[in-house]
Order: structure tokens, then C-alpha cells, then sequence
């Protein structure tokens, strides 16, 4: 897929939207990401969605935020992947203000709609466009965890002002639509990883679930018939397994990554 076609040749984003079988097609393509089994099939999936939605490129982020210092990033990248190594290499996830966005808010926008805050900001917008998001939408997707894990689908337009014509009313719900599987996804595989690297134990989990009910050692030994000290070692070998400092931490990470 081309990211940035010739803007004379292509069709408004009113006649992509009012097109039989519009929405349909696009909720079929959101539907089976669920499905995916690897990166390049969810991808796969993400480059038939923009292409049918009428976009020249598409860009889903998932952030998590560990704690205040710590945070990852990944994406899926339907779009000249020179934008993902530029975005990489000149740290625009620090200025980027459509996850800044994405991070206060959960209704679909635009790209105009938003003003930049900072000139790295207007960079960040300016070196975008250069890779077809001259117009953008951008569809947040919340989390219960709030600012600490949010996703962020753009899907851009080499054309300016693309996103808005009157065919964004129908545009963003599919957008929303997609975000959100996506975003499921993500966090799915996200979980996957975490458990396969920690080694984490189902009965291990139930420990932090009484941890995040409130329970002492005390108590959840006498519902275990062992003894409180038994308990406080378990707790040990859980933060080793997950990185964190204290069961507090853990149950925080295992919320986060969506164990809990």
C-alpha cells in the first residue's frame, strides 16, 4: 500500500464512507483481529482496515506505563515503516500530541482539531505528514489502568483537511471500532509474554487477587491451612518472578498487563 498517493486521484472520504457495503466490510476486518495468531496477521489485518476506510496510512501505538520512570511502547505500522524508525530514533513519543491526547481523552478527533503545544510539537505534526498523515484521525482506547495503559489508533491522509468532509461522522465509529480490537490484541499478546517470561502460576494470581482484596498473610493462610510465614515466602518468589519490590507493586503489574 501506498501511504501518500496523488491527491488528485483520490476519492473523498464522503464517497469512501457512503460506498454499499461500507461499514460492513470494515466491522469483518475488525472482527477477525482477535484472531490474528502474530504481529505481520494483525498487521495484515490493520493495512486491509485503512485501505478500505479510505486512508493512505495507519499507525495503532499501545502504551504501558510501569511506574513514573518506565514505559514501553509498540506499535503496529500500516504506513512507511521509515515513520516507525524516525519516530523511534528522534524521540517523538515525549512530544507526540496525539498520545498526549489519546492519554486525557476518549472521544475520536482530528488532527486539526488539536493544537500543538510546544514547536516540538508542531515538528512532530510537520515530520508526520511527511509519511501520510498530513490529515489524521486519531480514536483513543481507555483502559481501566487510565493514563498508566492507553492505545492510540491515527489513520492519515496524504490530502489536507481529508478527515473533514462529512463522511467523518462514519469514519470515526469504525475507527473506534478498530482501535478498540486492536487494542485488545495488543494486550492480549502483551499478557502472554508476561506470563510465559515470569513463569507466573495460576495460584500464584490468586494469591495477588487476596493481596488486592485486602487480605494479610495471616488470613489467606488460615483459607490455605498453612502458615502466615508460608504466604510471605510465596510473595517473595511473585516478586521475583514479576521485577517489583513488594506485593503492593505486583498487584499493580498484574493489573497492568491484564493478569487480574
Amino acid at each position: 500500500m501506498s501511504c501518500c498517493p496523488n491527491a488528485l486521484d483520490q476519492a473523498s472520504l464522503r464517497e469512501h464512507a457512503s460506498a454499499p457495503g461500507y461499514s460492513s466490510r470494515a466491522l469483518e476486518i475488525a472482527g477477525r483481529i482477535e484472531l490474528a495468531t502474530s504481529k505481520p496477521a494483525a498487521v495484515d489485518l490493520l493495512r486491509q482496515a485503512v485501505e478500505h476506510l479510505g486512508a493512505d496510512a495507519g499507525w495503532f501505538t499501545s502504551f504501558i506505563r510501569d511506574d513514573a520512570t518506565l514505559a514501553s511502547y509498540r506499535c503496529l505500522l500500516a504506513c512507511d515503516p521509515a515513520w516507525g524508525t524516525a519516530y523511534a530514533r528522534d524521540g517523538w513519543f515525549a512530544d507526540d500530541p496525539w498520545l498526549r491526547y489519546a492519554m486525557q481523552a476518549s472521544e475520536p478527533t482530528r488532527s486539526s482539531e488539536l493544537m500543538p503545544r510546544s514547536p516540538r510539537e508542531r515538528a512532530f505534526v510537520e515530520a508526520a505528514g511527511a509519511y501520510g498523515f498530513r490529515s489524521t484521525l486519531i480514536a483513543p482506547t481507555p483502559s481501566a489502568a487510565g493514563h498508566s495503559r492507553v492505545g492510540v489508533l491515527c489513520l492519515g491522509s496524504a490530502t489536507e483537511g481529508y478527515f473533514d468532509d462529512e463522511g467523518y461522522r462514519t469514519v470515526k465509529l469504525l475507527a473506534r471500532c478498530l482501535a478498540m480490537e486492536l487494542h485488545g490484541w495488543w494486550q492480549g499478546q502483551i499478557k502472554a509474554e508476561l506470563i510465559a517470561r515470569s513463569r507466573i502460576t495460576e495460584a500464584e494470581l490468586d494469591l495477588l487477587r487476596h493481596e488486592d482484596a485486602g487480605h494479610s498473610s495471616k488470613a489467606i493462610a488460615a483459607g490455605l491451612q498453612t502458615e502466615a510465614k508460608t504466604i510471605d515466602c510465596r510473595f517473595q518468589r511473585i516478586n521475583a518472578k514479576l521485577g517489583t519490590p513488594n506485593r503492593r507493586a505486583a498487584v499493580r503489574i498484574a493489573k497492568l498487563y491484564g493478569l487480574l
